[in-house]
């Protein structure tokens, strides 16, 4: 069994069950990935509410029928957009154009 044990000590090398340079350069990179993330997480964890319960204001509800029927503001604008023709409109039939059957002849 000695001589077993003595043939592994010279056939194994110096270095074997040693960390180099590049071992400790995976180190540094992981330890900078931490770092990178926890700051991360703490600035996301700052920016949780205190409380997700829901707001305790409920709908608006008009005291008179007068506030429940009064224009809200915007709504004449939207109103008349409503009613305009569209920017870009098909052409219409019967309509004379240049290069219709009216021009030709």
């Amino acid at each position: 069994m000695t001589e077993l044990s003595t043939v592994l000590a010279q056939q194994a090398p110096e270095d074997v069950g040693k960390a180099g340079p590049l071992g400790l350069l995976l180190i540094v990179v992981l330890l900078i990935a931490v770092f990178l993330l926890v700051r991360s997480m703490s600035t996301h964890i700052k920016r949780i509410p205190v409380s997700f319960d829901p707001d305790e204001r409920g709908p608006e509800i008009p005291d008179t029928p007068e506030e429940l029927f009064a224009p809200k503001p915007g709504q004449q604008v939207l109103d008349e957009l409503r009613r305009a023709p569209l920017a870009i409109e098909p052409p219409r039939e019967g309509q004379d154009r240049p290069d219709g059957p009216a021009a030709r002849g």
